[in-house]
């Protein structure tokens, strides 16, 4: 027998409590039953959220959420910029070319943060710009980039600020209306503690402004049709939804109230320091601006002469730890060890173990009990 543990940066673990309840009987998504659970949904998800605006939820995973932001704020050639740093910032360019709009790569290396005064100096250059995309948590490189900062810059100009909050929201500080976000975007699986298959929106007056505007085609992700069917009696959604899915993650949002926003961006940072003392302590390079923001993500580049792709195999398949490789330009080259969502100082401690016997195995040459007795140290010195 091999007990499995779930260390990716999504999907992450569902509680039991989530699992249990959905599990429970099915409901009809037009009764007044399914309403109760869809406006505590709305209401927990503006908690996360940290927002006064409109929420909508789509039956899709974050990349659906994603498209829906760009389908229904812009028309065709209209200018927009991309603050691209990894893959899901090119997954932004991407879904922007696809409708056709005029796309501002704003490139980095792979590994590098994103610096407002870029943005900046692109929306000066162009005023014709009518939307900015950026990453929070870039998932492919463990990267955080200061929405803040970047939403200081957009915030006086014409342009919507769209976020991608996928791995950021419910780990990391995220504020969507101090910090001038006009789109967030995020989805069920990560540190939300649900399973797969629901993605969230933010949607601000801007926003909405813009969304008048629009001539891009959508139906399914249409952002007015999930306003009509949220203004009615009893609020639901325009399509069949997920009824589990919405139901399991109510219960996970109830479990992060209990817990508290401040006290789980807490836990993360924790989580966060613990992951990168003890790959510090095996002498491990971590890939990229990897620094105390880092906390929902470790992305670690693979020793010299050790192909990244092994020490996943071997730790899943080996010791049912299941972590991330690279993406894409970067596969082989890193491995990414996920702590966002339900974990605890133990889930750490396993899978620091865990690597120290792959590197062992792949003849990496280090002090045995290094990396877990580094996090275990934080642990003392951080109780949470």
């Amino acid at each position: 027998m091999q007990k499995k543990y779930l260390m990716t940066p999504g999907p992450t673990p569902v509680p039991a409590e989530v699992l249990l309840t959905q599990a429970q009987p099915m409901i009809h998504h037009r009764a007044p039953e399914y309403s109760k659970v869809f406006v505590s949904v709305l209401d927990g998800l503006k908690y996360v959220f940290q927002t006064k605006n409109d929420v909508l939820v789509f039956s899709s995973s974050g990349t659906g959420a994603m498209e829906s932001a760009v389908a229904n704020l812009f028309s065709p050639g209209d200018k927009v910029l991309v603050v691209n740093i990894g893959n899901f910032g090119m997954r932004f360019v991407q879904i922007c070319e696809i409708y056709g709009l005029n796309v501002t790569n704003l490139a980095y290396e792979w590994g590098e943060k994103a610096k407002a005064s870029d943005v900046a100096k692109a929306l000066e250059e162009d005023k014709e710009i009518k939307g900015v995309f950026a990453t929070h948590s870039e998932t492919s490189t463990g990267v955080v980039n200061d929405i803040k900062a970047i939403g200081d810059v957009v915030k006086d100009t014409d342009a919507a600020f769209i976020v991608d909050t996928v791995s950021g929201l419910g780990a990391l500080e995220f504020k969507t209306d101090n910090w001038h976000v006009d789109v967030a975007v995020s989805g069920s699986q990560k540190a939300l503690m649900a399973p797969p298959g629901l993605g969230f929106v933010a949607i601000s007056k801007k926003a909405w402004d813009m969304a008048e505007k629009s001539t891009l085609p959508k139906f399914y992700f249409s952002y007015k049709k999930s306003l009509t069917a949220l203004q009615k009696d009893n609020p639901q959604n325009p399509f069949t939804p997920p009824v589990t899915l919405m139901k399991g993650l109510k219960e996970a949002l109830k479990m992060i109230k209990e817990e508290g926003l401040e006290n789980i961006i807490e836990r993360h940072k924790i989580l966060g320091k613990a992951v990168r003392a003890g790959v510090k302590a095996l002498g491990l390079e971590f890939f990229g601006a990897c620094d105390e923001t880092s906390n929902a993500v470790t992305a670690v580049k693979a020793p010299e002469g050790i192909d990244g792709k092994k020490i996943v195999n071997i730790m899943r398949e080996k010791f049912g730890i299941t972590i991330a490789g690279g993406q894409s330009k970067v596969a082989g080259k890193i491995f990414r060890l996920g702590h966002l969502g339900y974990y605890d100082k133990f889930d750490i401690l396993v899978t620091l173990s865990g690597l120290e016997m792959t590197l062992k195995e792949l003849g990496y040459s280090f002090e045995v009990g290094a990396g877990v007795s580094a996090a275990e140290k934080v642990f003392m010195e951080n109780p949470f």
